[in-house]
């Protein structure tokens, strides 16, 4: 998928040209509130344990899901020996309605040794089609799903990077996307099995056709009582209680990283699981009142949705929430996804949440200048560094 069909599957084009919601904006504007009455710098928080349990239960309330924890009685399905490391495919339940298929990435060692453990978490890209299989090369790779990596990823497998760096590396397929896409009754035989001779122009209408019923899976979901962005954090959640009962894994070494809704995913599941020590925040970094005018289209989709949340914590309040645990943000300068003040003030609050925590080496904020939506080499360098430092 080219940049031009990323955006026009987001419908950006016209989107970009000026307000979304013409003259209703001013009175949208009216309802964000300047001083979410949850953040960690208003003077009233003073004990930072306190401020996380209030905070933090806030969060996940309006969450509006909440599955109990269940056995994970993970199935290895296959098992593969790559170069550097072993992959198997597996698949686990995060709920008792869900079966969730996953690459789990070892690296080859000593047998009874533990490795610190990474949760990588792929994109939304408005590709659907696969999901897993963005972070990991498949037999047979699709050159449509190749020609992805390259844009967005410079051409690497960054599970499998991780994976010869030393550590677990797990790549679950987020709701919707990959083994869990959308299929209707009466799809071709093509988008079920995915076959190498499936043509682009194939793969472009799938993810069109998925794009335009996100809305509508966001809607039944809510309608049913919960929120699309719970169930893409319990997942995710869920993939870490699962990574702790692995032989190979020291529980007490995981960290984090995913690109756009990947760094959005990464930034709620270290705010969420003080397990996690670590996150890397790709491309997804922002503060939520400066985005009304005209970046709600292609920034905040139903996946993200958490109605009512921002009245009480900015989206930078929500990553601080994973303090003590380390967080680096990265952003590009040329993303047209994000409003530039928003990214420069929620880097501002970032760093003055960590300062005021008495633990600023724990915070990086990264911008790009000439960098577009995307995970360069330049960014992925930075963030193997990270990672290495805090887990």
């Amino acid at each position: 998928m080219t940049r031009r069909d990323f955006i026009s599957a987001f419908g950006l084009a016209s989107s970009l040209r000026g307000q979304d919601v013409g003259n209703h904006i001013s009175f949208i504007e009216s309802l964000a509130v300047s001083n979410p009455s949850l953040s960690w710098l208003e003077p009233r928080f003073t004990k930072l344990d306190k401020w996380k349990s209030e905070a933090r239960a806030k969060y996940l309330e309006l969450l509006h899901y909440s599955p109990a924890k269940v056995d994970a009685r993970a199935e290895v399905l296959s098992t593969q020996r790559r170069d550097g490391f072993t992959l198997e495919r597996i698949v686990f339940s995060t709920t008792p309605a869900l079966r969730v298929p996953a690459f789990v990435l070892s690296p080859s060692g000593p047998s009874g040794k533990r490795y610190p453990a990474i949760v990588a978490l792929h994109d939304h890209g408005g590709f659907y089609l696969w999901g897993k299989e963005k972070l990991v090369q498949v037999e047979g790779e699709h050159p449509v799903l190749a020609k992805f990596k390259a844009t967005y990823y410079a051409g690497r497998n960054i599970a499998e990077d991780l994976a010869r760096a030393g550590y677990v590396t797990i790549v679950i397929d987020m709701h919707y996307w990959g083994d869990r896409r959308m299929l209707v009754a009466g799809d071709a035989e093509d988008w079920r099995e995915r076959p190498s001779s499936l043509t682009e122009a194939r793969i472009n209408q799938f993810n069109q056709r998925s794009s335009a019923n996100e809305q509508l899976m966001g809607r039944t979901i809510m309608t049913a009582g919960a929120t699309w962005a719970g169930i893409l954090l319990w997942d995710d959640i869920r993939t870490v209680d699962y990574l702790v009962t692995r032989p190979d894994v020291d529980a007490k070494r995981i960290g984090c990283v995913g690109l756009s809704v990947g760094g959005l995913r990464a930034c709620y599941l270290t705010a969420a699981d003080a397990r996690v020590k670590a996150g890397v925040l790709g491309c997804w970094m922002t503060s939520f009142p400066t985005q009304l005018k005209d970046k709600v289209v292609n920034t905040i989709g139903h996946t993200k949705l958490i109605p009512g949340l921002y009245r009480y914590l900015d989206y930078p309040d929500i990553a601080s929430l994973a303090m003590p645990s380390a967080l680096l943000v990265i952003n590009g300068g040329k993303d047209r996804l994000f409003e530039p003040a928003g990214v420069q003030a929620s880097y501002q609050k970032l760093k003055a949440c960590y300062g005021k925590a008495g633990m600023p080496e724990r915070i990086q904020c990264s911008l790009y200048p000439d960098a577009p939506h995307e995970f360069n080499a330049a960014m992925q360098a930075e963030a193997w560094q990270w990672l290495a430092r805090w887990v």
